[in-house]
C-alpha cells in the first residue's frame, strides 16, 4: 500500500561507529540545516506500518516542560564536579528508565567516566570501560530506541546512546547541553511556527499538522533555550535535568583531545535513585 508522505526533514549526519549522542568528533558540529519540505509517494512494509502507526501521533503533552511531579522517580548523579538532578518518563520509554535506574541501584555507573564532551553539544557517560565502545544492559543484550513525539532533546534532556543499529543500546547515556541555536536553526523554527496547520505526515489512518508535532510552546523551547532537535525521534529521550545544569556546563567545558575525551576524568562517583517529594 502506498502512502503519502509530506514531511519535514531535517539534515542529520551519520553516526560512527562508536555509540554516540550523534556524530564522531567535536570536527562535526553536526549543525542541523536550514528545513525544507518534500512530499512522496512510498510503499511501506507491513512492518513498517506498525511502526508508523506507533509513532505518528500528535504531541498530546510536553512532560519536559511541565517539570517534575512530587512521585515522580529521580536520580541524583553525584560527579565531582557536582550533583546533576534527573527526572524520568517510564511511560514513554519504560525500558531506558528500567535499564539505567536499575545500573544506578545496582553501582553499576559508580566510578564510571565520562568519556565523550563536546561543549555546545552534549556529555557521555555510561560505558564502564570509559572507552565509548563498552557496556550492556540490565538484560545483557541491546535493546530498542524508544521514541516519542511528545519527548524532545532539549536542554537537559538525559539519553541513551547508541550505535547506528537502532537495536543496539546498552548502558551509555549523554545529557544535552547546547544552550543555544545556530540562526539557521531558529529561523527554520520560525518557518515552522508560522506552518502550523500544513500537513507533516499523512496515510490511511493518520494525518498529523506540523503544528500536532512542533507546537509553539516546543518551538519556544529551542529557540529560546537550545537543545539538539537534529537528533529528535532518532535516540530516545528518557529523562530531563532539574537541576544541576550548571555542573553540566562545568563539564562540559573542560579540555578534551581529539576523540572528545577529557584530559583529567569526569567521574560519575554514584547514582542515588529516589522519589521525588517537592
Amino acid at each position: 500500500m502506498k502512502k503519502k508522505l509530506a514531511l519535514i526533514f531535517v539534515t542529520v549526519a551519520l553516526c560512527g561507529a562508536y555509540m554516540t549522542g550523534c556524530g564522531s568528533s567535536s570536527s562535526d558540529e553536526n549543525t542541523t540545516e536550514a528545513t525544507t519540505e518534500t512530499t512522496q509517494e512510498t510503499t511501506l512494509s507491513a512492518e513498517q506500518q506498525e511502526m508508523i502507526d506507533k509513532i505518528m501521533k500528535p504531541v498530546e503533552t510536553l512532560p519536559q516542560l511541565e517539570g517534575v511531579q512530587v512521585g515522580d522517580t529521580i536520580a541524583t548523579i553525584h560527579t565531582n564536579y557536582g550533583d546533576i538532578k534527573v527526572w524520568f518518563f517510564p511511560e514513554y520509554a519504560p525500558k531506558a528508565v528500567e535499564n539505567f535506574t536499575t545500573h544506578a541501584k545496582d553501582g553499576y555507573y559508580d566510578g564510571v567516566i565520562f568519556h565523550r564532551v563536546i561543549n555546545n553539544f552534549m556529555i557521555q557517560g555510561g560505558d564502564p570501560e570509559g572507552t565509548g565502545t563498552g557496556g550492556e544492559s540490565i538484560w545483557g543484550e541491546p535493546f530498542e530506541t524508544e521514541v516519542s513525539f511528545d519527548l524532545k532533546h532539549f536542554r537537559g534532556a538525559l539519553c541513551m546512546a547508541k550505535t547506528s543499529d537502532p537495536v543496539s543500546i546498552g548502558s551509555q547515556f549523554y545529557i544535552v547541553q547546547n544552550p543555544s541555536l545556530s540562526d539557521s536553526e531558529k529561523s527554520s523554527f520560525e518557518q515552522l511556527r508560522s506552518r502550523q496547520d500544513e500537513i507533516y505526515y499523512q496515510d490511511d489512518n493518520v494525518t498529523m499538522t506540523i503544528g500536532d508535532v512542533y507546537p509553539e510552546a516546543a518551538i519556544d523551547e529551542f529557540i529560546n533555550n537550545g537543545g539538539y532537535p537534529s537528533l529528535d525521534m532518532q535516540y530516545t529521550v528518557f529523562g530531563q535535568v532539574y537541576e544541576g545544569m550548571d555542573v553540566v556546563d562545568a563539564i562540559a567545558a573542560v579540555q578534551t583531545d581529539d576523540n572528545d575525551k577529557p584530559l583529567e576524568d569526569v567521574v560519575i562517583e554514584s547514582i542515588d535513585v529516589g522519589t521525588y517529594q517537592g
